[in-house]
């Protein structure tokens, strides 16, 4: 914890901690009413995970359904979203769905936001669920919009992790068009200080009140003064080994989607030493990941042919599930994992993030080439026996064109990777291949305990003055669910939204 009573080195009416999308919305509410606002990012890039992300937002009932007509209403997101987690959150799922119109509103009346409906079904067959979705994405934004500032944007994963930086040429797309869109947005408005190469270390609470930070620079650390509030939205720690073995996360920190040196759970340490309570912290978001060269996922979903398999050979889930609901079968499962499929799906057979080329994984031994299945058993330690078993049954369903052990192929989640059809192409044209499939995540999902406003509480259900949080360093309302495309980003930049407001109500 800061020491109260020493100097100030900056002072702000709001410091925000992490730059993904709900900081960025939240530090963007705040200076577009004329809030001097910081924006602390512990790296040298903007956006987090929010800039590797396909950038859907799950905000229902907005004006941008509305322009798409495709019928969506807060009355039937309550309805899925009681479906799927209760009421044990009803106080946090009312006000999120309250703010959504109004935070998109908002949103599009500045000049530099722009979005549209994409299509991309909910996650459960459940009622009120869309079957084309109820999510929206920004318009990719010309580099030339943010001239300089474009450098401030996480590249695309691929590059980012090849050390690359964007390509100049190129608009920014899908999550690094969101972060621009908003940088461009909170540098615009006179207000906004965007810091990088600037990590939260400790709060400073003078008289029971959060009155500002601590962070370290390469220059040494530094004291911000937070007059309004503090909004901790810096990510959740996926990529702390041994936070993670502590909570008992499934997965691991070499296996998450997060950027190379975030998501450390630094928030959530600094906020828990002054006595913030927790809650989820077992939770992450999800998905499958198959392993690149150099050890690390590309996110793995939209499955259209192939099968997975786990360490005994068998097949143990519908592979074309949602990603969050895979990985939580992956996790309940005995790996290793392996995706077998043979040449007739000319690479991957599905969609991976960053993209992974065949001959590349082959080449480093990450994926296996056989001639015969027998030899893919023996050069993956896997049953002979029982993956040819396995992958008879599969093909004979292949031929029915049903599946009758898991049911790929009949849910619309399903059919939108592939076309309408089930996608349940048979296994048997050499070469065959088995891709090494791991548990990989978007980011934990557990974190600070908050109250529908996004205020920090206590161990005795209290706020903590002047402490907010939002995104992944909060616990989320929808518990161990991922209900539809996009709610992670989305819930961010709603309770983000909704603690500058109670900073603004709130002058003391």
């Amino acid at each position: 914890m800061g020491n109260a009573g020493e100097s100030w080195d900056d002072e702000y009416d709001v410091v925000v901690a992490g730059s993904g999308a709900g900081a960025m919305a939240g530090a963007l509410a705040a200076a577009s009413g004329g809030l001097r606002t910081a924006v602390l990012e512990k790296t040298g890039v903007l956006g987090g995970t929010s800039a590797y992300s396909g950038s859907a937002i799950w905000l229902p009932g907005t004006r941008v359904q509305e322009r798409a007509g495709i019928g969506d209403s807060a009355g039937s997101a309550r309805t899925y979203l009681r479906a799927l987690i209760g009421d044990g959150t009803a106080a946090h799922r009312e006000a999120f769905l309250e703010t959504a119109p109004e935070l998109v509103e908002f949103l599009e009346r500045d000049p530099a936001i722009e979005f549209e409906f994409q299509p991309f079904p909910d996650y459960y067959d459940a009622p009120g669920r869309m079957d084309m979705g109820r999510s929206f994405v920004p318009l990719p934004l010309p580099a030339e919009r943010l001239g300089e500032r474009a450098g401030l944007v996480r590249p695309p994963v691929d590059r980012d992790r090849a050390g690359r930086g964007h390509s100049a040429s190129k608009p920014l797309v899908q999550g690094r068009a969101l972060i621009g869109r908003l940088l461009l947005a909170i540098t615009e408005t006179g207000n906004g200080d965007v810091r990088t190469g600037t990590a939260l270390t400790d709060l400073v609470v003078e008289d029971g009140r959060v009155t500002g930070v601590v962070a370290a620079t390469a220059d040494g650390p530094v004291r911000l003064r937070a007059r309004r509030g503090v909004l901790l939205a810096a990510g959740g720690f996926e990529s702390s080994a041994e936070l993670r073995g502590e909570r008992a996360v499934p997965g691991g920190a070499g296996w998450t989607m997060a950027p190379d040196g975030a998501n450390t759970g630094d928030a959530i340490t600094a906020a828990t030493a002054i006595g913030a309570a927790t809650g989820l912290l077992d939770q992450a978001w999800f998905c499958p990941g198959v392993l690149t060269p150099d050890g690390l996922p590309a996110f793995t979903l939209g499955f259209r042919g192939g099968l997975i398999v786990d360490g005994a050979g068998r097949r143990f889930a519908n592979e074309s599930l949602p990603y969050d609901q895979m990985g939580r079968r992956l996790a309940a499962a005995e790996g290793p994992f392996h995706l077998i499929f043979d040449a007739r799906s000319k690479g991957l057979p599905a969609i991976s993030v960053p993209p992974v080329a065949l001959e590349e994984q082959v080449a480093s031994g990450r994926w296996i080439e056989a001639g015969s299945l027998a030899e893919l058993a023996a050069r993956t330690g896997l049953p002979a026996d029982a993956l040819a078993a396995t992958v008879e049954r599969f093909n004979g369903f292949a031929a029915k064109g049903v599946d009758e052990d898991f049911h790929r192929g009949e849910d619309p989640y399903d059919l939108f990777f592939t076309g309408g059809k089930p996608g349940l192409g048979p296994v048997g044209e050499p070469p065959y291949y088995a891709a090494e499939i791991v548990l990989s995540d978007l980011g934990t999902k557990g974190g600070l305990r908050t109250d529908p406003d996004a205020r920090v509480l206590d161990g005795s259900d209290r706020p903590v003055p002047g402490l907010y949080a939002a995104g992944n360093t909060s616990a989320s309302f929808t518990g161990p669910v991922y209900p539809g495309p996009g709610i992670p980003i989305g819930s961010a930049m709603a309770f983000a939204y909704r603690a500058v407001q109670d900073m603004r109500r709130n002058r003391t």
